[in-house]
């Protein structure tokens, strides 16, 4: 089998602009993949990048060898070497779509490649839910929708502010009023009494805020039994989330910006985090992200899986989420508007039940674009 071609789309649904790819095999076996590059700005980097490795590296190879093309786009794309999330969204894109074609092509899903399956079900967070949220009230009655809809977890964002497009905004230049603090701390109060004592609550601060603003913040939510505070620094910066670390007593958790298992290694050497979050679209694909799970197990680390863009990557996070040992929940993105679901025949987000997730059976990952739906937003075809 040979890689004869590929299909780069560019989505636009909402505020989210989706990286989406198809190869091609002379065999007639399709895989996807996408690059978790779906909001901010450099969806249309990573789709050149895509690209440019279909053509430089994948294109007329076979599949099956994944380990090798991903040494090959790793080593010989130069950049990738220290890189940060353009270069490994495309790898991540590319390394996905493999695993799909070899896993069609045998007739199993990608997890029996990865050991097998330790568990039949995962637990889910609701994100999203308080995009459109501002008062406390708003975030108290959207919150108690997630807890209607079966969900026993959720995360939010309280120091963000809602845009008209339906996404939000973070904080600019490093710091906020003080109104603007006392309203992060409302927001959460208003949604730990809405959702009960029972209901889990992350945070994700986005690494917003200096060192000492931070720390202050965090100890406001401390009586509020929050399961992790997600990026309260950057997460290159291991002295500050030691720092934080050392003064907050709730879990911290970083890995939407971390690429590689050479970007974790600091982290985990260093005790800064306490749940990892790879994205399997940016951070070097399926295997690379059960290669971090791996190192993350040795330093007593928990994994929570990451993804912000279309149903291609929960269905790519299912098959890691099936074969690790140190699994903690699964991210899901479940209030987008239908339009985002109907990209693919087997939108898993429309599969939960009472807040779990069946791991599915599907060969592959278990998920095909449709064609009429993605149709319209083909960037770029790749022929040899």
């Amino acid at each position: 089998m040979k890689i004869t071609g590929a299909r780069i789309y560019l989505v636009n649904v909402g505020s989210l602009h989706p990286v989406l790819i198809e190869l091609f095999t002379n065999e007639g076996i399709t895989g996807v993949g996408e690059a978790a590059i779906a909001y901010g700005i450099g969806g249309t980097s990573a789709a050149g990048m895509i690209t440019d490795l279909v053509q430089a590296v994948v294109l007329g190879k076979d599949p099956f060898r994944i380990e090798e093309l991903w040494a090959e786009m790793y080593d010989h794309s130069f950049w990738a070497k220290g890189g940060g999330p353009i270069v490994f969204a495309g790898i991540s894109a590319i390394e996905q779509a493999l695993w799909d074609i070899k896993g069609k092509a045998v007739g199993i899903p990608v997890y029996e490649f990865l050991g097998g399956k330790l568990r039949d079900h995962v637990s889910t967070y609701a994100n999203g839910w308080s995009n459109r949220c501002n008062t406390p009230d708003e975030y108290a009655a959207a919150a108690e929708r997630v807890v209607r809809d079966g969900y026993s977890a959720l995360k939010c964002y309280p120091l963000a502010m809602p845009r008209s497009d339906g996404g939000i905004r973070h904080v600019s230049r490093r710091s906020v009023d003080r109104a603007a603090l006392d309203l992060a701390v409302e927001r959460v109060r208003a949604t730990r009494r809405a959702v009960g004592p029972t209901v889990a609550i992350m945070l994700d601060l986005s690494g917003g805020l200096t060192t000492d603003e931070t720390i202050r913040l965090c100890q406001r939510f401390a009586d509020q039994d929050i399961l992790f505070i997600e990026e309260p620094a950057d997460p290159f910066d291991i002295g500050a989330l030691k720092k934080i670390s050392s003064r907050v007593d709730v879990p911290l958790a970083v890995g939407e910006r971390v690429f590689s298992r050479g970007g974790y290694r600091p982290i985990l050497e260093a005790h800064a985090a306490d749940v990892l979050q790879p994205d399997i679209g940016n951070t070097g694909g399926i295997m690379e992200a059960k290669k971090i799970a791996a190192m993350a197990e040795a330093y007593n680390a928990r994994i929570a899986p990451h993804i912000c863009a279309s149903p291609i990557a929960i269905a790519a996070a299912l098959q890691l989420d099936a074969c690790i040992a140190n699994f903690m929940i699964q991210e899901l993105y479940p209030y987008r508007p239908q339009a985002h679901f109907q990209l693919v025949d087997h939108a898993p987000e429309l599969e939960v039940e009472r807040g779990q997730l069946r791991i599915p059976d599907r060969p592959g990952l278990g998920i095909n674009l449709v064609p009429d739906r993605v149709r319209p937003f083909l960037w770029m075809e790749v022929a040899p």
